[in-house]
């Protein structure tokens, strides 16, 4: 069987931010109304306040880089065209879901037709990450054991432990918001491809959805390329920690491919189980315990994140070049993440409009806003 590419991609979405109010603007439909040359990574989303990207097909984390770094410029000088700015975070910490435009596009507003209130409530901002996989097979047994490290890599990733002006007590509000969704969550185990192709069948003869694009799995078999694409995270605030992230998605495959060429694999858990380490994850982030669930007991997300690296993927960091990158979870462990540099920042201003100034400062760290011509041209 041939190995999979291990290609990656991602794909962030951004906040369009007002710098005097701190607070969402709509903009989206001013970005679609020109720069068509751009619509293939500029993308509009649910709410005009927001705007996706998404990186070309990259061999390695280093070019995920160059690609983020890239695309967050273009985007920042589009929003600098009206006097705005953007920021990466799960949520906005204050400004309200009520007061926001739904983009008048027909995708948009059939989603909005099909759920209703909830989609108006989707104010939320995820990192999605694609690991390319062409085997099929492989790329439902990749997704039936990485669904026991989706808590894992999302305390990595938390950004977002405001919601609507109220600090809610929890890392990653955005996956609480996103969990009224139908089709969400971690996935059952599927058997095989057909297995799979079969579900989606059903689904869309019953009329529950149009095509696979409306499941919205944690990890799910993308509907249009050959990848497994994880879900679960926030957006990163900087562009290292979405990078790492990616990196080390890409390793857990990586060593999966190594296992199955072994003829060895990664013993399947029960979704519920994995759910309840989900929820930790949610709730703490780095700060709580997982649940080792081969030995059954507890133990401090750091150290079981520590584990991923230096005992589930460390033999093929180098392998596929990625140590440096992968490793920066390790600074992540330190310092924590944008949700509890959130929290902190809070705690020493008392004010949510430091926070978002804080979330705009790191959204641009190594980032140099391109020249508009060359962003365009590029």
């Amino acid at each position: 069987m041939k190995p999979p590419s291990l290609t990656l991609g991602i794909e962030e979405e951004y906040q369009f931010i007002d710098p005097e109010t701190r607070q969402l603007r709509s903009y989206i439909t001013e970005i679609l109304s020109g720069d068509h040359l751009l619509l293939e990574e500029v993308k509009p989303e649910l709410h005009q306040s927001m705007v996706e990207i998404g990186t070309r097909v990259c061999q390695t984390p280093a070019d995920v880089r160059g690609e983020l770094i890239r695309l967050r410029g273009v985007v920042m000088e589009l929003a600098g065209r009206n006097g705005l700015v953007i920021a990466a975070a799960g949520t906005h910490p204050f400004s309200s879901w009520l007061a926001q435009e739904i983009t008048p596009l027909d995708r948009y507003l059939g989603v909005r037709e099909d759920l209703a209130l909830l989609a108006q409530q989707l104010l939320i901002f995820g990192t999605h990450v694609h690991i390319g996989i062409e085997d099929r097979d492989f790329l439902i047994d990749a997704m039936n054991v990485s669904r026991y490290f989706v808590p894992h890599i999302l305390t990595l990733s938390t950004s977002s432990p405001f919601w609507m002006g109220r600090e809610t007590g929890l890392k990653s509000y955005r996956s609480i918001i996103f969990r009224h969704f139908p089709r969400t969550g971690i996935p059952p185990v599927l058997n095989s491809w057909t297995d799979y192709a079969s579900l989606v069948d059903t689904l869309v003869r019953t009329g529950c959805v149009p095509d696979a694009s409306k499941i919205w799995w944690d990890v799910r078999p993308n509907h249009t390329y050959p990848t497994l694409e994880f879900r679960v995270c926030d957006v990163c605030t900087r562009v290292e920690e979405a990078v790492c992230i990616a990196a080390l998605l890409q390793a857990i495959v990586a060593k999966l491919w190594k296992l199955r060429r072994d003829n060895m694999t990664f013993r399947l858990y029960p979704q519920s189980l994995i759910e309840e380490n989900k929820w930790r994850a949610v709730r703490y982030g780095l700060d709580g315990n997982l649940i080792d669930l081969g030995q059954e007991q507890e133990l401090a997300a750091r150290t079981l994140v520590r584990e991923l690296i230096e005992w589930f993927v460390d033999d093929v960091l180098d392998e596929i070049g990625s140590r440096k990158e992968v490793e920066y979870a390790f600074t992540i462990l330190e310092q924590g993440t944008s949700a509890d540099r959130q929290l902190a920042c809070y705690r020493e201003t008392g004010d949510l409009r430091a926070v978002v100034d804080m979330l705009v400062r790191e959204t641009k760290e190594g980032v140099g806003v391109p020249d508009p011509v060359a962003s365009l041209s590029s």
